[in-house]
């Protein structure tokens, strides 16, 4: 085997939407590539969201007018945002975090995960029809409820940058929003209808049919819980929970909720480009901090004849109700929470949990919760609300694809295809600067 052929394997640490995706659109560009995770794909943090793949999600959290909102926030939280004590530990995040509520980091950021989220768009309609998963895909939009007057005013600076990116939008009364979902609750003054937005009734099947079309095209899937990672003479090394060592001229490190603990006490020697000139002497650590936008879901069975048509995200209740199926095919509700900011290993909270709910039947008629479907997830967030893609400076063959906060569902596979054209050396189809690994 030639040094291009060895130079072309990597693995792939991760086997959520975004690793899932890596693995997939570098096997599609003739690499061979080993997917590792100690869980089958999509059973950790990419299985619990909404479901929503939308070009609104190109809004971060941290905008311009946070900060004069924080003290409300702190002081009197609403369902849309809990701030646990354990979050105010991470300080160096939440510091940062905060800094980046400025209007020039914002346009940054909302063009970079447009880009990104219109190019993974592009790619889950290409799988998913691959993958003969067309099925799980719904192209109608989703809604955003508002229970009075004053809360739709205050989404005006929310419509404007929608309408300055052309994201299809429209705004409906009472009487339309009727029309087009019969049997919410008549409690709404204005609602907006995000057309450019689709949605999945299965969010853990859609990874896994990327999962299996990558193993039909010859992947590897390996179940083993990842321990630490180390540079090797030929590239670099992952370590089991058992012990056991394996080699990889690549590295791709996309562990989501978990990559800062895997990166954050290794010290990278710095090497040059060229693989056969010896490291330098000189060492750095990653100075990449992640907080976590924690949040929480419930399921429920649907009433009978009474259907939803489509996602619903209620601003004041801040949750969001989807009409999915279960792994068995059968219909259920999704009931999903705002964010709970909290260190990723604080012990659940569910009262956040018991405010949607409330919320969430007051506004449509559900039956009662499955049994054991209470579930908690940790969704990465870096300081300016954009994920890292690309290569760790001056560590050639360790790659990274991590940090998109809740939105990950919706930007893995832009980023697995964007991160492949970087290890292949091919023009981009985005631009990759605002994702690179170098602007911390």
């Amino acid at each position: 085997m030639n040094f291009y052929e060895t130079s072309r394997q990597a693995t792939v640490l991760g086997a959520g939407m975004v690793g899932v995706s890596c693995a997939l659109a570098l096997q599609a560009k003739g690499w061979r590539v080993t997917l590792v995770d100690k869980r089958e794909p999509g059973e950790e943090t990419s299985g619990g969201n909404a479901g929503v793949l939308s070009r609104s999600s190109l809004l971060p959290f941290n905008r311009p007018g946070l900060w004069r909102s924080l003290p409300q926030m702190l002081l009197q939280p609403g369902p849309g945002l809990k701030v646990r004590a354990s979050a105010l530990s991470n300080w160096p995040w939440l510091w940062r975090f905060l800094w980046h509520a400025n209007r020039t980091s914002f346009e940054k950021t909302t063009v970079a995960l447009d880009a990104l989220i219109q190019l993974s768009w592009v790619t889950h309609r290409t799988w998913l029809t691959q993958a003969q998963s067309q099925h799980l895909l719904r192209e109608n939009g989703w809604l955003w409820l508002y229970q009075n007057p004053s809360s739709f005013d205050a989404s005006e600076f929310t419509r404007e940058v929608l309408q300055k990116f052309s994201v299809a939008t429209e705004i409906l009364s009472p009487q339309s929003l009727h029309e087009l979902e019969p049997h919410l609750a008549p409690h709404y003054s204005h609602a907006l209808w995000i057309k450019d937005a689709a949605s999945v009734t299965h969010p853990e099947g859609v990874v896994k049919a990327y999962a299996q079309q990558f193993i039909n095209a010859g992947g590897i899937i390996q179940k083993e819980e990842i321990k630490a990672i180390a540079q090797h003479p030929n590239g670099w090394q992952w370590q089991s929970s058992n012990g056991d060592s394996h080699a990889t001229p690549n590295l791709v490190v996309a562990m989501g909720p978990w990559s800062e603990k895997l990166l954050g006490p290794f010290k990278f020697q710095n090497q040059s480009n060229t693989r056969s000139n010896a490291p330098s002497e000189k060492t750095s650590s990653l100075q990449i901090k992640m907080g976590f936008e924690r949040g929480y879901h419930r399921q429920f069975k649907p009433v009978e004849g009474v259907p939803l048509g489509r996602p619903i995200y209620d601003i004041s209740g801040a949750y969001v109700l989807s009409p999915m199926q279960n792994a068995a095919g059968e219909n259920i509700m999704r009931l999903t929470t705002g964010v709970e900011l909290a260190a990723q290993d604080a012990q659940p909270n569910w009262q956040q949990l018991e405010e949607a709910e409330n919320a969430a039947r007051r506004a449509f008629p559900m039956k009662e919760a499955l049994p054991s479907s209470d579930w908690m997830g940790s969704r990465p967030s870096l300081p300016d609300s954009r994920p890292v893609i690309g290569e760790m400076p001056g560590c050639p063959g360790l790659w990274l694809a991590f940090g998109h906060q809740h939105i990950g569902f919706s930007t893995g596979p832009g980023t697995g295809v964007l991160l492949a054209e970087l290890m292949s050396s091919e023009s981009t189809s985005i631009d990759p600067r605002a994702f690179g690994v170098d602007r911390f």
